[in-house]
């Protein structure tokens, strides 16, 4: 079994898919006006408005911008860079500046439109450099 996608329902979709491009940098490949994904190497984030959970069984199956338990991390190339490339584009969403963490990641924290948690990381131990060294940035 693989993990392939995480996806986000909102009721702000475009302005979810303007975020996670500016964010990352790729493009989102929108399907419809209410799915949209963001591709990296690794997985890729899906955005749904929240019109699309009549396929999942209705309006009840979820809860758009209500999330407080999950973080949606992305490990960068250099993290220090990011911060300074998104600070003026996302200041009010800032969380923590680029941080050390005890298990070796230098970490920048941000929320997105709907308030989950985003951490953008960069292995700076050797041994979070080793365990991320088969990762494709």
């Amino acid at each position: 079994m693989n993990l392939v996608s995480i996806r986000i329902i909102t009721a702000n979709i475009e302005e979810m898919i303007t975020f996670y491009e500016l964010l990352t940098g790729i493009p989102a490949v929108k399907y419809t006006p209410d799915f949209a994904e963001v591709k990296t190497k690794t997985a890729t984030l899906a955005i749904g408005s929240t019109r699309t959970l009549q396929f999942f069984g209705g309006d009840s199956v979820a809860e758009a911008a209500q999330n407080r338990s999950l973080i949606i991390e992305f490990l960068v190339g250099d993290v220090d860079e990011d911060f300074k490339r998104l600070k003026s584009l996302f200041n009010e969403q800032m969380v923590q500046e680029p941080t050390v963490m005890p298990w070796g990641n230098k970490s920048l924290l941000l929320r997105d439109p709907d308030g989950n948690l985003v951490n953008l990381f960069t292995p700076i131990s050797p041994e979070a450099i080793a365990k991320f060294s088969e990762k494709v940035l």
